[in-house]
Formats: structure tokens, C-alpha cells, sequence
């Protein structure tokens, strides 16, 4: 079993932030030796924040609409999927094209020695 880290571009929106300040780059990380059911979403350098989400949430909310605990996922048209985070600092809105984590979660499961999901 191998790490899977790909790079990738989101758009952020938080509720302390008025306007969108363009795409911003995330890392997607997955450990199947640390956690096998979860991926980190983590934001490079100065202020940078970190997000666990459930593998099979994060597959599921490209399809339908899903959440579980303080994550919400769900598909925005047909190219756009939306990971929401709530916490005790506000609500924080990650827009990714949905082809990207597709192949991210792909990757996962052949780290992983899974079948892929359909």
C-alpha cells in the first residue's frame, strides 16, 4: 500500500471572507497505512488548514448530495463538486472540479488494493 498526494486548484469560500479570491492550491493526501477510510485536504503555506474527510463521503457527494458529522459534500452542475467544513471558527466552502478528485479517489483505491467503486 502507497501514499497517494495530488496536487490541485480549489476555489475557497469561508464565512469571514466576502468575495472569492480565485483558485488556491490543495494537496489531497491518502495514507491507507495510517487511515485506509480517510483523505486529508490540506492547504500549503502560511495559514494553511487541514481537513479529514471520509473516503467513501467524498466518493458518494460526487454523485449526490452527502454529509456525515461536520462535512457536507455534494456535485455543483455537472463539473464542480463542494465539500463544506463547519467548525467552531465558521464554515468553510471548497470548490474542486469533480474530474480531479475522481482521479484522486481512483488512485486511492488502487493504493488501497480496492476495487474501484462505480
Amino acid at each position: 500500500m502507497s501514499v497517494v498526494e495530488q496536487h490541485a486548484r480549489a476555489h475557497i469560500v469561508t464565512d469571514t471572507l466576502e468575495e472569492d479570491d480565485g483558485a488556491v492550491p490543495v494537496v489531497l493526501r491518502y495514507d491507507p497505512g495510517r487511515d485506509p477510510r480517510r483523505v486529508l485536504m490540506r492547504l500549503p503555506g502560511t495559514g494553511a488548514r487541514e481537513w479529514t474527510v471520509e473516503r467513501e463521503l467524498l466518493e458518494r457527494g460526487l454523485r449526490t448530495p452527502a454529509g456525515l458529522g461536520e462535512v457536507r459534500v455534494w456535485p455543483c452542475g455537472r463539473v464542480q463538486t463542494v465539500v463544506e467544513f463547519h467548525s467552531a471558527h465558521g464554515v468553510s466552502v471548497v470548490q474542486f472540479d469533480t474530474k480531479t478528485l475522481a482521479r484522486f479517489l481512483r488512485r486511492t483505491y488502487v493504493a488501497a488494493a480496492e476495487p474501484v467503486p462505480h
